[in-house]
């Protein structure tokens, strides 16, 4: 199996998780962990994961001159990308949550026009738009699960800027990861991710009664520590080393599709002809957007 069929199954690998963390994170939120404190508990819970495996990776030192670029990429993709999405998802829906986050490889593209030059094939556009129709029919169309959902203007918004300061921290990743081993490059980003969301986190993180939290509630908790975060950041990493971030960015698509199957799984939603269709389009278009060009 080719390094880049593994990039593309990581890949799926990480939306997937994605695509059922909208429901299962949902379910903590605000009644056991606050939005902050359960962002706190990730970077804490990753660092010490990444921390754990890097002893089988390489030892390396990040150059002086990747300092800067280091910090940027752990205030995008650690910081305000996880404060601004868990707090908006607080606020909002999983399905609102669903939707939003296939912004983000519109937003890739844009900026990775502008940051890195990446070159935009007709065929990647046609992509993006065909599996953005498809991700929408998903939602439109489908049963939503009843969550609370105080202030949904302002999740959404939230979650929108969740999808530009992820998209940004793919594109500056990018350029690092071919540079260091994404071992030494998570556990350094991770860390310094707990700097920065310290003034925001602490005090919901010290709130959790943990004597109280039920058994439903530790496992949700775990599986966004274990999958949501340290399995998704790595395996997006190691994509990013064989694919284009832009490529990388169109399999958000899947998550509404993973999300409807969740939701069928569990009784909350039913299967039609038009999610079939619809899922069917959201697979053609990340198939279209991830297709290597031939030269």
């Amino acid at each position: 199996m080719s390094k880049r069929t593994l990039a593309i199954l990581a890949a799926i690998g990480a939306t997937g998780i994605y695509g059922l963390n909208h429901t299962i994170a949902k379910g903590v939120m605000p009644s056991y962990v606050g939005a902050f404190g359960f962002v706190m508990l990730r970077v804490i819970g990753a660092t010490i994961l990444f921390w754990a495996i890097s002893i089988f990776g390489p030892k390396e030192t990040i150059a002086k001159k990747d300092y800067l670029r280091m910090l940027v990429c752990a205030i995008l993709g650690m910081g305000v990308n996880m404060l601004v999405f868990f707090k908006g998802l607080s606020l909002s829906t999983p399905i609102n949550s669903a939707v939003l986050v296939t912004t983000t490889p519109i937003i890739v593209l844009i900026m990775s026009a502008f940051l890195i030059q990446e070159k935009i094939t007709k065929r990647k556009v046609l992509g993006i738009f065909i599996g953005l129709i498809g991700a929408l029919g998903l939602i439109l169309f489908g049963a939503e699960i009843r969550q609370d959902a105080p202030n949904i203007p302002l999740g959404n918004s939230l979650i929108l800027m969740n999808s530009v300061f992820y998209g940004t921290y793919l594109i500056l990743a990018k350029i690092l990861i071919s540079k260091y081993h994404p071992f030494t490059f998570m556990k350094w980003l991770f860390s310094l991710g707990i700097l920065i969301c310290l003034p925001f986190g602490y005090q919901e993180f010290m709130e959790i009664k943990w004597s109280l939290l039920p058994f439903d509630m530790i496992w949700r908790i775990t599986f966004v520590i274990i999958g949501t975060t340290f399995c998704t950041y790595l395996f997006n990493i190691f994509a990013l080393t064989q694919l284009k971030a832009s490529t990388l960015s169109a399999f958000v698509y899947v998550q509404p599709l993973i999300g409807i199957l969740f939701a069928i799984a569990v009784g909350k939603d039913s299967l039609t002809l038009i999610k079939v269709l619809a899922a069917v389009m959201v697979l053609v278009g990340v198939y279209l957007s991830s297709k290597k060009v031939r030269p």
